[in-house]
């Protein structure tokens, strides 16, 4: 099947507001799954400058964004150095200006509460001026509604928003959630994710239901 949109290009459309992400990320602890695009209508090649911030991969946590990702403009990624220490009276950085205050504390990124990485599944939707904080993970199929804080995890197939978001529903019946994680559609080849296409945009979810137990056998 000709003409399937490479994943490897930056622009890929004649617009050149949305740009498939990976290829415009530079940081060694940032990784982004291929088809997943940032919209933005300025510069959406400055992501990784703009939106992913605090971000000192000496600190040792990751973003890590899977495939078919759809992020909406002015979405932001809080990375881990972002906090400061809680487990002390003073909770100021003192470290980090120098001289006897340096000299009289640890050193700075040893002092901060580690939350580990922030994960973002296959095929996530976040709205606009969204803010991801450190150590979220959000599941696959997952939609983050415009405008939210995402302070604790979304599991998948689950519409959460809001500050801090919370769940708002499920997307999908329990059944129809499970065949979806099994069904693994964003790591079909091209030419049978491109053939498959229209279960994926149907909106008749009983013809989707069985056409996914078909395809996983259980029909």
């Amino acid at each position: 099947m000709n003409n399937i949109p490479s994943p490897d290009v930056l622009f890929p459309n004649a617009y050149h507001t949305s740009c498939f992400l990976k290829n415009a990320i530079s940081a060694p602890n940032i990784f982004v799954g291929d088809y997943t695009y940032y919209d933005d209508p300025v510069d959406p090649t400055a992501f990784e400058r703009n939106n992913v911030l605090f971000n000192w991969p000496e600190f040792g946590d990751r973003l890590i964004i899977g495939k078919f990702c759809a992020l909406a403009s002015g979405v932001q990624f809080i990375m881990g150095s972002a906090n400061h220490r809680l487990d002390s009276i003073s909770t100021y950085p003192f470290n980090v200006f120098g001289g006897a205050w340096e000299a009289n504390t640890p050193p700075h990124l040893s002092q901060l509460p580690f939350k580990g990485d922030t994960v973002v599944g296959n095929d996530v939707w976040i709205g606009r001026e969204s803010v991801v904080m450190p150590g979220v993970h959000i599941g696959d199929g997952a939609i983050v509604a415009a405008y939210s804080v995402v302070t604790r995890d979304v599991p998948a197939y689950t519409l959460a928003g809001g500050n801090p978001a919370r769940e708002i529903r499920k997307r999908f019946d329990p059944e129809l959630t499970e065949l979806l994680l099994e069904l693994r559609w964003w790591d079909f080849e091209p030419e049978s994710l491109a053939a498959f296409l229209p279960v994926l945009c149907s909106s008749d979810l009983e013809a989707v239901r069985a056409a996914i137990r078909q395809r996983l056998g259980k029909a």
